[in-house]
């Protein structure tokens, strides 16, 4: 069974997650605090993670981020902070999706499921060297990251060092939302974290070389006014 991690302060709310979620066979433990929940993971590392953002012994986000030092366990937010910036933070520290509450549980088990799918399955991060896939091979076009070299319709298609370096961030963390703010600082550096108009550039080209439909991109996928996602099951 998947094994979900319920890290939530309100009882009530845990109860109901625990009571909905086991229905569906989900197996579920469940922390009230960080500390908790971090020790948890530790000792029974979760395929999924709920994850409040106020916690009474510590934030929330400071929770992803010490998840994310060792699990790519797939993270759901839920909150009841619902700004932009709010939701932009919490995407950079790791979350692969946001929901605000208050929620409906289809909703809700509707996003585990997807982002479930979206996982590995392992739950480990990645060691060094590991990563993005050396081969992406889609129906429109093969990129080949170690040789640098792409294709579309069998035809070579030259891509920039920028172009590459952004098609790898992407490709990384594929199926899931990467902010412009994360992209900008991955590929230009924090200084550029702003530069919106990079990203708009760069992947006008990148859609323009390698999608069938640049109008309509099917793997280089726009959320507007918060990142991009690279769409393809491998």
């Amino acid at each position: 069974m998947t094994r979900v991690l319920v890290v939530e302060d309100e009882p009530q709310l845990v109860r109901a997650l625990e009571i909905n979620l086991r229905a569906r066979r989900y197996d579920v433990d469940a922390a009230p605090d960080g500390e908790t929940a971090l020790t948890l993971a530790a000792a029974n590392p979760p395929d999924a993670v709920l994850l409040d953002l106020g916690l009474p012994d510590m934030d929330g986000i400071d929770v992803m981020r010490a998840l994310r030092r060792w699990s790519r366990a797939p993270i759901l937010v839920v909150s009841a902070r619902s700004t932009s910036d709010e939701k932009v933070d919490a995407l950079d520290a790791g979350a692969d999706d946001y929901i605000t509450k208050p929620f409906s549980m289809d909703e809700l088990v509707a996003r585990l499921r997807a982002v479930t799918r979206r996982g590995d399955g392992t739950g480990v991060a990645p060691g060094p060297g590991s990563g993005a896939p050396g081969r992406v091979s889609t129906p429109a076009f093969t990129l080949d990251l170690l040789a640098k070299k792409a294709t579309r319709d069998g035809a070579p298609v030259r891509l920039t060092p920028t172009e590459w370096h952004l098609l790898e961030v992407l490709i990384r963390h594929r199926g899931r939302l990467v902010t412009q703010r994360q992209l900008l600082q991955e590929v230009w550096g924090p200084t550029y974290r702003t530069q919106t108009n990079y990203l708009r550039v760069y992947m006008a080209q990148l859609r323009r070389k390698l999608e069938a439909d640049p109008s309509h991109p099917r793997y280089l996928v726009t959320a507007p006014g918060m990142g991009y996602r690279f769409e393809f099951e491998v």
